[in-house]
């Protein structure tokens, strides 16, 4: 039989043994098409806007997750096609920037489509951004708990918090802007909401097992 990384054998139980390419279920090889297919349109998507950025900071932001999102891109495709490790691990994204939010409302115009290309500005352009990693988190985070090859499970789970810190990266460049304002409660409110849980107390359950043997 087949060995996978970890030493564990696969069968199929019609078919016999299953080689390292082939160590894929259905919902696997779905998900992951859906989350290659996304990501090569969120490439292809910066590459046609970058000509429109004029703001230095979001043109280094774009470019920085641009060259890691081709690299978790390629990894992704490697282990998917091999059913093996990729070449080298899954990296971490580190942003430049603090992780300073002003809160608030600031009186703005309200937002409406665009009726030319020419209209497209670095607010534009980092909201794509923005929606592009808040979607590829959550394709990445659905198709993991759908994968039955570990590799491909481990590298999509992996890459799931760099999404998170890109979106929050492109979040702080927009709030900075007031691009993405965050209002907050009142904070008689929220401190009601803060209050609202207490800590676990003990091990019961536990114990009581403990007891019985």
């Amino acid at each position: 039989m087949t060995q996978n990384p970890f030493g564990q054998t696969h069968q199929n139980m019609h078919t016999g043994q299953v080689p390292p390419k082939m160590n894929h279920g259905g919902h696997e090889v779905f998900d992951v098409h859906e989350v290659l297919n996304a990501a090569v349109g969120a490439m292809n998507q910066a590459i046609m806007l970058r000509p429109h950025v004029k703001d230095p900071e979001l043109l280094d932001i774009l470019d920085r997750q641009l060259r890691f999102m081709q690299d978790e891109y390629n990894i992704t495709v490697e282990c998917f096609k091999t059913g093996q490790d990729p070449s080298h691990p899954t990296q971490s994204y580190k942003m430049k920037q603090g992780n300073d939010f002003i809160y608030g409302m600031k009186p703005s115009q309200p937002k409406k489509p665009i009726q030319s290309a020419n209209e497209i500005n670095d607010e534009i352009v980092s909201g794509f951004l923005l929606s592009s990693a808040k979607t590829s988190a959550t394709h990445k985070a659905m198709a993991a708990l759908e994968t039955t090859n570990p590799v491909v499970r481990r590298v999509l789970a992996d890459s799931v918090p760099n999404c998170i810190e890109m979106a929050y990266e492109l979040s702080i460049y927009q709030n900075k802007h007031h691009y993405y304002q965050v209002p907050q409660l009142a904070q008689q409110d929220m401190q009601a909401i803060l209050n609202a849980y207490a800590p676990a107390q003990g091990q019961t359950g536990m114990q009581n097992n403990q007891n019985l043997q």
